[in-house]
């Protein structure tokens, strides 16, 4: 599974931060536990103490006046449950983490003679084949019409505007396959051309990245909502499969801002 040593390592680093919380909470308690009861419909709070002379437990009801040991009782014996679990998490997903790799069952097919490779049917399509078959799948974009700039970026091929031109650039610098107005069909919307598709290895879903350049124009930014809104219509939500930029005539498109959404939704 794509990304889920990732996701043991966020885990794990947690898990370590709630273990350093009650770690530190668990230093400076009060002995025994805490044993709450009711008599007629009144809550009653018992401190039970160990008594190793007489092999038992020692119980001393706690008054009203000390109600500050009775939150520290009740405390404790939240703190250790968590603490308790939380060791044997870490300790689970340490040894998952060593001896697990994303791409694991892969590699086992990557790792064979080329002429092994052609007698056997892997259970699982290498990612390079996947992003290859993915890439070769002829489209028809969408058409220019006469008059427009012509803009070509470094991978030679035309788009609309100098905005466009900045993040196919930034794509083919970092070595990201895409592909530029590739057709998606909307349900109760019709067809839109996505100003950039890619498939995302993590988890091999399309991500359609849309860049609205001109939002402080009011019949363009309405227009955008619109379309906005038939992605979500169609289960294309942003932040998942769907990425979004801004411009206006004031805020231009920031090359932080680009690498960023790369990193968090695309790589």
């Amino acid at each position: 599974m794509q990304g889920l040593k990732e996701l043991l390592t966020l885990e794990e680093q947690r898990l370590k931060k709630i273990k350093e919380t009650v770690d530190g909470r668990l230093i400076d308690v009060p002995d025994g536990t805490l044993r709450v009861t009711s008599s007629k419909k009144k809550v009653q709070y018992i401190q039970c103490v160990e008594d190793i002379n007489e092999a038992g437990y020692k119980l001393s009801y706690i008054k009203k006046e000390d109600m500050a040991l009775v939150y520290a009782l009740a405390q404790k014996s939240y703190d250790q449950k968590i603490k308790k679990l939380v060791d044997r998490r870490i300790k689970h997903i340490e040894k998952i983490s060593r001896e697990y790799e994303d791409n694991e069952i892969e590699e086992i097919y990557n790792n064979l003679h080329p002429a092994r490779k052609t007698l056997i049917k892997p259970v699982e399509i290498p990612w390079e084949q996947k992003l290859a078959d993915w890439k070769n799948k002829p489209y028809t974009g969408k058409e220019f019409a006469p008059g427009i700039p012509e803009i070509y970026t470094k991978k030679g091929e035309r788009v609309r505007s100098k905005s466009e031109k900045i993040l196919a650039d930034t794509f083919f610098d970092m070595g990201i396959e895409y592909k530029y107005e590739c057709p998606l069909k909307l349900k109760n919307f019709g067809v839109v051309y996505p100003d950039f598709t890619f498939l995302r290895k993590r988890d091999c879903k399309e991500i359609y990245w849309e860049h609205d350049g001109r939002m402080d124009d009011p019949e363009y930014a309405e227009k955008a909502v619109r379309k906005i809104n038939s992605y979500i219509a169609n289960g294309i939500f942003p932040g998942d499969k769907l990425i979004i930029s801004y411009e206006t005539s004031g805020v231009v498109l920031n090359d932080r801002v680009i690498k960023m959404l790369i990193k968090k939704y695309i790589t």
